[in-house]
């Protein structure tokens, strides 16, 4: 593999910088993650098939695309408000559910491979903390955290797939 042409990348970054922060909010996503996974794409097509003859309007379909695949993703995840604390007057069933279900994910986090254990585990933390305290925790990069977030939890929900039974749509009509 040769190594990207510097002077490529350094003229591409303002660019990319700018479209994500124009895309990122419409996007829901967080402009730094957006460039972040737009310069891998360009790293993987680098290695795959060289610099594309147009970088510039390359990179801005590349941004739009991801943009457009983050808003898809957020269309399809949605919260389990009912999961979120069985209630002090809840039936014992509905708590044993619960707990379940919590001790199935907090299973298959353990079996996550690589750094993801760590970081859906911190993620998952009570305390709540913040992406910087995660990066230090795991000693990564802040702007790294985002697309390893995403690639984690996409392991995650994979494995499930199988051992958690999807909730049933309410109020949708399919």
């Amino acid at each position: 593999m040769t190594h990207p042409e510097p002077h490529l990348l350094r003229t591409l970054a303002p660019l990319l910088a700018a479209e994500s922060r124009a895309e990122a909010p419409a996007a829901g996503v967080d402009a730094g993650d957006l460039e972040q996974a737009v310069w891998l794409r360009l790293l993987e097509r680098l290695r795959d098939d060289g610099a594309p003859s147009r970088p510039a309007d390359w990179l801005r379909r590349a941004v739009r695309a991801e943009a457009r695949r983050a808003r898809r993703a957020a269309l399809r995840e949605l919260p389990y408000r009912e999961e979120e604390a069985a209630e002090p007057d809840a039936s014992p069933e509905s708590s044993a559910l619960v707990s379940e279900r919590r001790r199935v994910v907090r299973a298959a986090v353990r079996r996550t491979p690589g750094r993801c254990p760590r970081l859906l585990a911190a993620m998952l933390d009570p305390a709540d903390p913040t992406y910087r305290e995660i990066a230090g925790e795991l000693g990564i990069s802040q702007g790294s955290l985002g697309p390893m977030r995403s690639r984690c939890l996409g392991c995650l929900r994979r494995m499930l797939a199988a051992e958690v039974p999807a909730p049933r749509a309410r109020g949708r009509v399919r």
